[in-house]
């Protein structure tokens, strides 16, 4: 009798491929390209944070932490929220340290949704959020954020919104436009968000890179929503330390109940070592963040000027560390194709923006930019991006 072979490959796992951005840093290895595709600052993490990672492994803090995370790191989380945002977050029962932003928001999904649930997702988006959804047995349902500013439409939001509608992410300042979210905006979704009883996961890892005088509005602080607000950060972006791999979740202590578990059955928990020095993180002075800032907005304008030299149209960001740019008029059927090009005959590695839209044709005219490295870096990615300046020529 013959067997007839199992699946092995589960549904889920069926629908999604591997991350884009991660598999883009593997190409430029290979070919020996200027990584502006993943994420990750190409210059130190400020030298407190090295001295107190070093001293908390000196000191033998090398076993688990407390699994929802370590209580001096926990407390200097909820002065730092206290004093930046001006909640007020009791860190024994609404802190959840985690394994970075990206287990952060798994975890939040996994403990608050259910099979036939829906989740607003504003594309484009990070790429995790929609695959997030799926491993939670939930439906992502997309929004389109309009260029050249980036808005949704009032309209085609509420209609998002209906009974199976659980939950609405928000990452702001936004990856991969740079965009952030108004008053106006954020003060709709809470509307809509207490109308329909709907959870909000705001996505705030950015929370500090700011450009041109631009606020950053927690949605945790309009009137009303603390209580159904789930808010995610780390210490990645702020503190240039994206290998250390420390987020931190922000909600209600029932919903903190809830996550912990899950979280405690992904990951056990954060690196102790490190969850010690990210209270060095929090406890840096406001300083540390307006030059951060600077710091910032001078390699925005670095690459900016570079984009405006090669004759890449792009839309100007407003926050975070990545340009959003169009290359409709190079003449390449797809972003991917593109990116390709970029790497193999340029040099340069950019993320091909097909990925952030749930039908890859949405982004095939765009591709993503990160500025987040030295000075040098990006005049060495800019040298080799003024080739395209002979495509254009010839088109």
């Amino acid at each position: 009798m013959t067997q007839v072979g199992k699946q092995r490959i589960s549904d889920k796992a069926n629908q999604f491929t591997e991350s884009v951005i991660r598999e883009m840093t593997r190409v430029a290895l290979q070919y020996g390209a200027v990584n502006l595709a993943q994420g990750f600052p190409d210059f130190p993490c400020p030298p407190e944070l090295k001295r107190a990672a070093i001293e908390a492994i000196e000191e033998d803090i090398n076993q688990y932490a407390i699994t929802w995370g370590d209580k001096a790191f926990r407390h200097a989380i909820a002065e730092k929220v206290k004093w930046y945002l001006d909640l007020n977050i009791d860190p024994e029962r609404q802190i959840t340290v985690t394994c970075g932003s990206t287990e952060a928001m798994a975890a939040v999904m996994l403990a608050t949704l259910n099979p036939g649930d829906e989740v607003i997702v504003f594309e484009p988006y990070y790429e995790n959020y929609g695959p997030d959804a799926i491993l939670a047995s939930a439906t992502p349902r997309y929004v389109s954020l309009h260029p050249p500013e980036w808005t949704f439409d009032a309209a085609e939001l509420r209609q998002a919104f209906n009974e199976r509608t659980k939950a609405i992410i928000i990452n702001t300042p936004h990856n991969p436009t740079g965009k952030v979210f108004t008053r106006e905006e954020l003060t709709l979704i809470a509307e809509l968000s207490h109308q329909w009883d709907v959870l909000v996961f705001t996505d705030e890892i950015y929370e500090h890179i700011l450009y041109d005088g631009t606020q950053h509005i927690a949605m945790a602080t309009l009137p009303g929503m603390a209580e159904r607000t789930v808010t995610i950060n780390g210490l990645s972006k702020t503190y240039s330390v994206t290998g250390w791999r420390v987020g931190y979740i922000l909600a209600n202590p029932e919903l903190t109940g809830a996550i912990r578990k899950v979280h405690d059955f992904l990951t056990v928990g954060a690196p102790a070592p490190l969850q010690r020095a990210g209270v060095a993180a929090m406890k840096l002075p406001v300083s540390y963040y307006q030059e951060l800032a600077k710091l910032y907005q001078q390699k925005r304008n670095q690459i900016l000027q570079i984009l405006d030299q090669v004759g890449i149209p792009y839309f100007v960001p407003q926050g975070a560390y990545y340009v959003f740019a169009d290359i409709s008029k190079f003449g390449y059927a797809n972003d991917v194709e593109f990116a390709t090009y970029l790497i193999k005959e340029i040099g340069v590695a950019v993320v091909p923006s097909s990925s952030f839209f749930s039908h890859s044709e949405l982004g095939k005219n765009f591709i993503r930019f990160c500025f987040s490295k030295q000075r040098e870096t990006l005049a060495k990615a800019g040298e080799r991006l003024l080739k395209l300046q002979s495509i254009l020529v010839e088109n």
